[in-house]
């Protein structure tokens, strides 16, 4: 197994505050053990297609789970994030305990940019390209610190719904130059972007139905898609083009604003 990607178990999950709309409604709502079901069901799927790295689980940190929202990856380089809120930045100190741990090097962005990893932060597969969110958590200025970093190509796309607070929530590069999205959550210039770098061909427009079930919040490993739902239309569509559908309900963590992507941090990147 060539891709590797890093899990935290969900022991201290809950969502004890509001930072986002999906937590406002949903607070002390979780069923723990029903998430830890969750968590477990979609760590032996994702098993089977991959190693996964586990990072210990800390109290009082309840957002750590989702690792996506760790860092960015490239090769041994570790980029941590910093986050927007305050209840978050906890876990930067346990992110990046780990990555030194591991012999990864580690590249701060400046302390007055915020950046939220792969939650913002998308590769192209088969590509040198990344795309990149801002508008809720990210500031577009961390594209010019990455770039300085990388020889990336690097197309920053707005985010206008704060219910697709991260790009991962909205946007998903796929194998094949395909790219699968809810329009909705961009901009107008974000939308005019997307189409001038994906051919129409290559474009999967996503319902609202879809986008709000976080379709988009996918973890892809070549041509396997797993993911917490997706439409009899979405699926067809997707199997179509040649794209293994597996579905792995997460509910619980959609309460708290995140879905499978949320869930593993890529260790390998392009």
């Amino acid at each position: 197994m060539n891709s590797q990607f890093l899990m935290c178990p969900p022991d201290y999950f809950g969502v004890e505050y509001s930072i986002n709309p999906w937590m406002t409604h949903n607070l002390g709502c979780v069923d723990t053990d029903n998430a830890k079901k969750q968590w477990h069901s979609l760590f032996e799927t994702l098993s089977k297609f991959a190693n996964i790295e586990l990072l210990k689980p800390r109290p009082h940190v309840p957002d750590m789970v989702f690792t996506a929202n760790a860092g960015l990856v490239r090769k041994e380089l570790f980029i941590p994030s910093h986050f927007q809120h305050l209840e978050r930045r906890q876990e930067e100190t346990h992110f990046r305990k780990w990555f030194l741990r591991m012999g990864y090097r580690l590249k701060d962005l400046a302390d007055s940019v915020r950046f939220e990893g792969e939650g913002d932060a998308l590769f192209q597969p088969g590509s040198n390209l990344l795309w990149m969110g801002y508008g809720f958590r990210t500031d577009p200025q961390s594209q010019d610190l990455l770039k300085k970093l990388f020889s990336l190509r690097i197309i920053t796309l707005q985010l206008v719904d704060p219910r697709f607070y991260h790009l991962d929530t909205c946007f998903c590069p796929l194998s094949g130059g395909r790219v699968m999205y809810y329009p909705k959550a961009f901009s107008v210039d974000s939308l005019q972007s997307i189409k001038e770098n994906i051919p129409a061909q290559n474009r999967i427009e996503i319902s609202e139905e879809d986008a709000i079930h976080f379709a988009c919040n996918a973890i892809t490993i070549e041509n396997n898609l797993i993911l917490n739902h997706a439409s009899p239309t979405l699926i067809d569509r997707l199997q179509s083009l040649g794209y293994r559908v597996i579905l792995k309900p997460v509910g619980e963590f959609l309460k708290a604003g995140g879905g499978n992507k949320c869930l593993a941090l890529s260790l390998t990147s392009n």
